[in-house]
């Protein structure tokens, strides 16, 4: 049963409930409306394997899933897993991925990565956040994709749509970094959502909830929008 139902957009003189709305609550009705309306949310990036996946997170750095999607083909046909890439000259995987953002760094971490997945790991992608964090190129939150989308582990990815998305929601308040963002979200958020709850939230940011002209009006989150109902007060 459907604790808010679609039909019943609140109007103005609702707000004073909805400004109220503790963060349990407005949680509960966000999951419930992602939950049926999105039921089916993932990673836009193509892979096969954890390995495709993390060349796929290191090229999408400032860069559009849709542009990684064109480039990975040839470079995982070339290179298939770590053994083949570490032996690669960096020049040739950067002939590869030239028409992407920062090709010259991301060349060097693609190579200093699969030289140290064959060094250190026997060339498999760990599966825990901090020995991610121990290969070249891999950030936070690239190693929270990874170890969510290839493992299935329960994390929380925060990019710069699910930074602004979680706050203007109201699923997070105050927060000043990606880190902050992070462990409110899993505070927040209930442990059993977290492998959909980043995709619910990057996929709305990307298509309805953008930074500079978000598209409020044919929103269905706006009942329990913190952003929304600020604006409506002036």
């Amino acid at each position: 049963m459907l604790l808010y139902p679609e039909s019943s957009i609140p109007s103005y003189p609702f707000l004073p409930y909805i400004c109220s709305m503790t963060t349990k609550e407005r949680v509960a009705a966000i999951i419930q409306y992602f939950t049926k309306n999105m039921p089916v949310a993932e990673t836009e990036l193509h892979y096969s394997d954890a390995f495709s996946l993390m060349v796929s997170v290191i090229l999408s750095a400032q860069c559009t899933d849709k542009r990684v999607n064109l480039i990975t083909p040839a470079l995982l046909n070339r290179f298939p897993d770590a053994y083949a890439m570490a032996k690669a000259q960096t020049e040739e995987i950067f002939e590869l991925i030239k028409s992407c953002s920062y090709p010259n760094s991301k060349s060097k971490y693609l190579s200093a990565m699969s030289k140290k997945l064959v060094a250190d790991f026997q060339g498999k992608v760990p599966v825990t956040v901090e020995d991610l964090m121990k290969l070249p190129g891999v950030g936070r939150k690239s190693a929270n994709v990874i170890t969510l989308v290839a493992y299935g582990n329960p994390s929380m990815p925060v990019d710069t749509h699910v930074f602004r998305v979680a706050e203007r929601l109201g699923l997070t308040t105050h927060v000043k970094n990606p880190f902050d963002s992070e462990k409110q979200l899993l505070k927040n958020l209930p442990r059993s959502v977290l492998p959909i709850a980043h995709h619910w939230l990057i996929l709305h940011g990307r298509y309805v909830c953008m930074a500079r002209k978000p598209k409020c009006a044919e929103c269905g989150l706006k009942s329990w929008c913190r952003f929304y109902t600020s604006s409506l007060q002036g």
